[in-house]
């Protein structure tokens, strides 16, 4: 390995370790927590250093976002592909989305609801974040219904369990009906 092949390994995972503890951070404490003063005494390097892989927070957190959205993707993908037919997958779908938003608070923050540079829905927008929504519209495209456009309909379900998660985070809707919401949803929005 040549010094340079060995520095520019060495230069990802820095950034690596980096996206890590942010994200660590802002899951324990929430957003407001991470700053490249309390990240560079966490990862034991200089700010200069977190500067020179990224220029301020909101690229950490728009670094946090695209690993978020690779990581939902998968999600969907893994818990749709076993599901039996298009109902179920849609239903499957719904669950895995508002579990992955419960789960991880600071990373559907990053993905959603903060600013991290990111363009959505734009020509320019990066592959995970593209990938994330083509993995939604694998399973609710087919049930669109005649006469929508399937990413229409993708974009009108997915705000839909956004508004879910949201509202669920916010405290504003009531734990035990979570999974009639979910039906409910299914039942109206998707044509199976």
């Amino acid at each position: 390995m040549s010094v340079q092949e060995r520095k520019q390994r060495e230069r990802a995972e820095r950034e690596r370790l980096i996206v890590a503890t942010a994200r660590e951070l802002a899951e324990q404490q929430g957003w407001d927590a991470v700053t490249t003063r309390r990240l560079a005494e966490r990862i034991e390097y200089s700010q200069p250093v977190l500067y020179s892989h990224f220029r301020s927070k909101r690229e950490i957190i728009g670094a946090v976002a695209l690993e978020g959205a690779a990581e939902l993707a998968a999600a969907v993908r893994a818990a749709t592909s076993a599901a039996d037919g298009p109902r179920e997958r849609v239903a499957v779908l719904a669950r895995t989305y508002l579990d992955f938003a419960a789960r991880n608070p600071a990373v559907y923050d990053a993905l959603f609801q903060l600013d991290g540079g990111l363009a959505y829905a734009q020509e320019d927008t990066p592959e995970p974040l593209k990938d994330a929504f083509a993995a939604l519209l694998e399973s609710l495209g087919e049930v669109a219904g005649d006469g929508v456009h399937p990413a229409l309909f993708t974009e009108v379900f997915w705000a839909s369990l956004h508004g879910l998660a949201t509202l669920t985070r916010a405290r504003r809707l009531l734990p035990e009906d979570a999974a009639q919401r979910v039906e409910l949803l299914v039942d109206r929005l998707a044509v199976v």
